[in-house]
């Protein structure tokens, strides 16, 4: 009997335990949900918010398609604000929580079910399995399927606009188990972000897209299955979006107390100032201001006095946008870091501030203002042990202090700065003759600056004349959208002002802002043309990590890496919503990730106390 027993050890050992897996009503990447399976709905919603009338917005710029998904055109979604609406023409993704629908307003990095009813993953998270909802329903009454979560991976992969190829670049292979059943699986094991970001996919109808030019900007509203469609649309101008009212997810948990206005109208102005005009005189019902001075000086008007209008600054917890002068290294002019730092040193932000801004806002010293990703004092710990094998090719200073820039009095450069400013430019074959700094060629230290939006020009006409001072030759260029999203997709640009959106979780959108891989890739995020084997390795970290503290030890590292490399000249920030609106609307609090707008209610509709 020995030598059979000792085969069926042998033969045991031979065949790894099975594998633990998960199935559950959402997904956190770190640590567990804060909702269980029977949750009901939201804390921070009103589940019994009465539904109807109609909500009055108001959106910058203007659009070209309505299609959101593609490298062409300027969807809504793409225009400032739209997406804290909460009213957008995205079709509806298979969880919700993370991404640009429906963020969660009280949880970082946890999604919940909407058209998956549940998900599976194995431990080592090297698959996950969607069970979809058998009642999810496209607005023209077709079943949403496996195969239409199939389609619309493939789709995204091979026609949508870039960042799909980098979102989805993890997946090994797409397995349909069944009309409602649909596995992933992953070209490695360990990879907790890549569950979230498959929840964030949105789910297209195959049977509308089928023959269809996917690429093409279009103004006719492709078909949805969220809780509204687009009724009406003037080319450029207004939308307006029409609740469904046999919508099939209205009763879902994550649904109850949102999208209770029964008609939404956006209207898009091209010009701040005629907006705000607009907003006084009753055109529109929530104005989100973005303007300093305006939010110190201009609501000293009728309405507010009376009351009819609210003015509100709303505290929150949301990471802040990173928001600089970002430079492109593409371009000779910047591709010394010693030419990036004198550059930063000439923005004289607590002059901005004061004279400009009223000393509404903080300075960003952070590319993750107002988030616990923020590189702050010198590195310890596991960050440390993350940037320790790199010392040689790291400033020495980066392990011994803090990233800092020089604070003024707010009247003007001191000329200690100055000094530095023209020595870092000197070391770096920058030298003055009489009023211009010139390299040994003879050419000019010259670049200009595009901007988009004409009202910047009088915030950044002062950094132009204190780099005149010194003889940088800068002029600021004001394009307009559609050229100016050209250039952007061409890197046809010197300097910008831009901002990137960031998350409670940065993960693959990193990756869009600052790998390597993406520095020709037209129509990358990259602005600045990143190319750094530190900064690359610093963003496998980030996507490798296995628990919070491994991510927020790799993203903090990453922000001191690229702070202490001067890509960018960091801005300001501020860690309130400033909001006006009118005085019949409703809500129960403010959510400490979410503006919330989605979850606002008529007062007019409450029932009689």
């Amino acid at each position: 009997m020995r030598p059979l027993l000792l085969l069926f050890i042998s033969l045991a050992l031979s065949f790894p335990a099975r594998a633990t897996i998960t199935e559950s009503h959402g997904y956190a990447q770190f640590g567990t949900l804060k909702y269980p399976a029977k949750f009901t709905h939201f804390d921070w919603v009103n589940p019994a918010a009465p539904k109807g009338g109609t909500l009055r917005l108001m959106a910058f710029g203007t659009f070209d398609t309505l299609n959101p998904y593609t490298f062409k055109g300027t969807s809504p979604v793409a225009t400032p604000n739209f997406l804290q609406y909460g009213v957008n023409e995205l079709n509806e993704p298979l969880m919700v929580g993370t991404g640009l629908y429906a963020p969660s307003g009280d949880e970082p990095t946890s999604s919940y079910g909407l058209i998956a009813r549940s998900v599976e993953y194995s431990e080592d998270r090297s698959w996950v399995v969607f069970n979809l909802r058998p009642e999810a329903r496209f607005h023209d009454g077709k079943p949403i399927t496996a195969y239409d979560v199939a389609f619309s991976y493939r789709l995204l992969l091979k026609e949508g606009h870039p960042q799909y190829r980098t979102n989805l670049q993890e997946v090994q292979r797409v397995d349909i188990l069944g009309p409602q059943r649909i596995r992933f699986v992953f070209k490695r094991a360990g990879n907790p972000l890549l569950i979230l970001r498959l929840g964030e996919l949105p789910v297209l109808p195959q049977h509308y897209w089928k023959g269809r030019d996917f690429k093409a900007t279009t103004f006719t509203p492709p078909l949805g299955s969220g809780p509204y469609r687009i009724s009406n649309v003037q080319p450029g101008r207004q939308l307006v979006f029409e609740r469904v009212k046999d919508y099939w997810g209205k009763n879902l948990p994550v649904n109850r107390g949102f999208n209770n206005f029964n008609r939404v109208e956006v209207e898009f102005y091209r010009d701040s100032d005629v907006a705000f005009e607009a907003f006084k005189a009753g055109e529109f019902d929530i104005y989100i201001e973005h303007q300093a001075k305006n939010w110190a000086n201009g609501y000293n008007f009728p309405a507010v006095n009376r009351g009819d209008v609210i003015k509100a600054q709303l505290a929150h917890q949301i990471p802040t946008q990173t928001q600089g002068l970002f430079m492109n290294t593409r371009r000779s002019t910047f591709a010394d870091v010693r030419v990036r730092q004198a550059l930063g040193l000439m923005f004289d932000f607590e002059w901005t501030n004061r004279s400009l801004f009223s000393g509404a806002y903080q300075r960003a010293l952070s590319y993750y203002p107002n988030s616990e990703f923020s590189a702050t004092g010198v590195p310890k710990g596991h960050e440390w042990l993350l940037l320790s094998p790199y010392r040689e090719q790291l400033p020495a200073r980066l392990f011994t202090q803090a990233f800092s820039l020089p604070r003024t009095e707010g009247r003007g450069i001191p000329r200690d700065t100055l000094r530095q400013a023209l020595g870092l430019l000197a070391d770096a074959g920058w030298t003055l003759n009489g009023q211009r700094l010139q390299n040994s060629a003879g050419q000019p230290l010259r670049f200009e600056l595009m901007l988009v939006n004409p009202n910047l020009e009088r915030i950044l006409q002062p950094y132009v004349e204190n780099l005149a001072s010194i003889g940088i030759d800068a002029r600021l260029r004001t394009v307009d959208r559609a050229q100016y999203k050209q250039r952007l997709d061409q890197f046809d640009f010197d300097m910008i002002l831009m901002t990137l959106n960031q998350t409670l979780s940065p993960g693959l959108e990193q990756w869009q802002y600052f790998h390597s891989s993406q520095v020709s890739v037209k129509g990358s995020k990259n602005y600045a043309g990143i190319n750094n084997p530190i900064v690359d390795h610093l963003l496998e970290q980030l996507l490798a990590a296995q628990s919070r503290d491994d991510q927020l030890a790799a993203g903090r590292a990453l922000d001191r890496v690229l702070l202490w490399q001067h890509y960018m000249i960091p801005n300001w920030y501020l860690n309130y919503h400033r909001l006006a609106y009118r005085n019949r609307f409703a809500f129960v609090t403010t959510a400490p990730y979410d503006l919330g707008l989605r979850a606002w209610w008529l007062k007019s509709l409450e029932p009689p106390l």
